[in-house]
């Protein structure tokens, strides 16, 4: 557990005293989700559980569902207490049908208050596909970070970056999917840093190349500008976006592969053809 200031604690007492109560206005919402301290009751550096800050989690929405009011399943995998999940039902004109999925069952019961519109599911991230959930449009993630203990691996990963676990789940799940990753695990650098860069090697080219993914960087979003709205971190991060689809579309000979999944290291857009040549 963290050692929380007074101002923090008493914040997080007023949220809890919010969450007594059997609806709560959006007012509430808002100030559970800014005040409510995971680190209070939890040992959340062990699991890698910290929740994303609430202004970023409404830029991660540009890159997730974009501005319209998108209408799609959305799964939110290790979900917290539903952050990423209400910025999207909100950008989505509250249409999108969402999953929220979270191991952690007081985390679970705030998300249950915070968007009770979600389904949400009490479970391990890495037993998810053995759940019969259907197809997603996008799945959308702040996982846990880092070496974080595990019982299984997910369908192609076998190393230690739990990221790379979750995102190869929702490969699985949905045609889709945008992620907050430390900047080392997102394929490129761009946050606080002076011009976007693409990594020529590390762990996150040698996932791209084991799975061919490709990891882009959306719009473009400089999650430096929230570091420091963390709670009990300041991590460097990215907002990482993927196709899925193409990767299926590949496994399904609907297209041909050489056309579908631009290199780990290009930056290059990827760019593929029904007709089996290069767009």
């Amino acid at each position: 557990m963290a050692k929380l200031t007074k101002p923090q604690a008493k914040a997080h007492a007023q949220a809890c005293d919010l969450l007594t109560k059997p609806i709560l206005t959006e007012d509430d919402k808002d100030f559970v989700l800014k005040n409510w301290n995971e680190g209070a009751n939890h040992v959340n550096g062990a699991a890698g559980a910290f929740f994303t800050p609430y202004d970023m989690a409404f830029d991660f929405t540009i890159d997730a569902i974009g501005q319209g009011g998108y209408s799609g399943r959305i799964i939110d995998l290790c979900a917290g207490i539903g952050m990423l999940s209400y910025a999207c039902w909100h950008r989505s004109h509250q249409k999108a049908r969402i999953t929220c999925v979270e191991r952690n069952p007081d985390y679970l019961a705030v998300g249950q208050k915070i968007l009770p519109e979600a389904e949400w599911i009490l479970a391990d991230v890495l037993d998810v596909l053995d759940m019969d959930l259907g197809r997603f449009g996008v799945a959308i993630s702040n996982p846990p970070f880092g070496a974080i203990k595990r019982d299984k691996n997910s369908p192609r990963y076998s190393g230690k970056d739990f990221e790379f676990h979750v995102i190869d789940i929702a490969a699985h799940l949905a045609d889709s999917g945008a992620f907050i990753v430390p900047q080392m695990s997102a394929g490129f650098s761009y946050s606080g840093k002076p011009c976007y860069e693409r990594q020529k090697d590390g762990k996150a080219v040698r996932f791209q190349e084991l799975t061919g993914l490709h990891f882009a960087a959306g719009c473009g979003i400089d999650t430096n500008f929230y570091i420091n709205d963390w709670k009990g971190v300041s991590p460097m991060c990215e907002i990482m976006c993927v196709e899925f689809r193409q990767e299926e579309e590949v496994a399904l000979h609907v297209v041909a592969p050489a056309t579908i999944a631009a290199p780990a290291n290009d930056n290059r857009p990827v760019q593929f053809s029904l007709f089996g040549d290069a767009a």
